[in-house]
């Protein structure tokens, strides 16, 4: 596998352990937010796009394997990890923006706007393709509100632990978590009230863990009742004995797979 970075700061011993082994090709794009390509396939030859979000508060996102594997299995795919916007590797490598206090403070209208900047480059870069948005936990957050705000950047979405109900997902963890944040006013996004704007051929999977703790299957459930009653082609599973970290979970990435797969 080869991977494709984009900009000179990707080139991270970490990151090269996790990808690939060999000499990386760096195409000239720098979209707002930093991030890594994964695939082996020209640009012009592409037919998916897959754009990985990480969740809240990750030190190290761990959506870089995720985004190997997919691009590993899906023919004819690139698939790019995204930095959020105020985080960083560590190593010197960071995206632009205000960092999330992970209490659901992250889904301003400004880094939304910062991610759909990003996607409409990508878009660009591989012209061909159709875009499929994943995200984790606030990842999904984001990529719900573009869809729901520049649904013209988002062909399928597929939401894993999404606090897609931000007010009732704010209050649960006020409950959970006392002194934490959540029960302070934010500017965030609620992608309950930003799904009236998706388009109707935007296909979407939304999973979630039965024992999940911090995103709850109702809280998911409530979301793609909504997308349902727009008419949205919704698969939402709830994945019976796992938690709440499930991005790197088989199923997740046979749900990525049907959507590659869908017309």
């Amino acid at each position: 596998m080869r991977c494709f970075n984009l900009v000179p700061a990707l080139l991270l011993p970490a990151l090269l352990l996790v990808a690939c082994a060999a000499t990386p090709r760096m195409p000239i794009i720098e979209p707002p937010l930093a991030g890594a390509a994964f695939g082996n396939v020209k640009p012009e030859q592409v037919e998916t796009l897959v754009i990985v979000v990480h969740g809240d508060t990750e030190a190290t996102p761990s959506h870089l394997a995720f985004a190997q594997r997919a691009a590993a299995t899906l023919p004819k795919a690139a698939v790019v990890a995204l930095l959020r916007p105020g985080y960083g590797t560590g190593t010197g490598l960071a995206s632009p923006g205000v960092r999330d206090a992970g209490n659901g403070d992250g889904y301003t209208a400004d880094n939304v706007r910062l991610l759909g900047e990003s996607v409409a480059a990508y878009r660009k870069r591989y012209p061909r393709a159709r875009t499929i948005l994943a995200g984790e936990d606030g990842g999904a957050a984001l990529v719900a509100n573009l869809a729901g705000t520049r649904p013209a950047l988002v062909d399928a979405m597929l939401l894993v632990g999404c606090p897609c109900t931000l007010p009732e997902w704010r209050a649960l963890m006020a409950k959970a978590k006392p002194g934490k944040g959540f029960n302070r006013p934010v500017a965030s996004l609620d992608p309950l009230q930003t799904v009236g704007g998706i388009a109707t051929t935007t296909r979407s999977a939304i999973l979630v863990g039965e024992n999940d703790r911090i995103t709850p299957p109702r809280i998911a459930g409530t979301y793609a009742e909504a997308l349902a009653l727009r008419g949205i082609g919704t698969d939402f599973r709830r994945l019976p004995g796992r938690g709440h970290d499930i991005l790197n979970d088989p199923e997740t990435l046979d749900a990525l797979a049907r959507l590659a797969g869908a017309s």
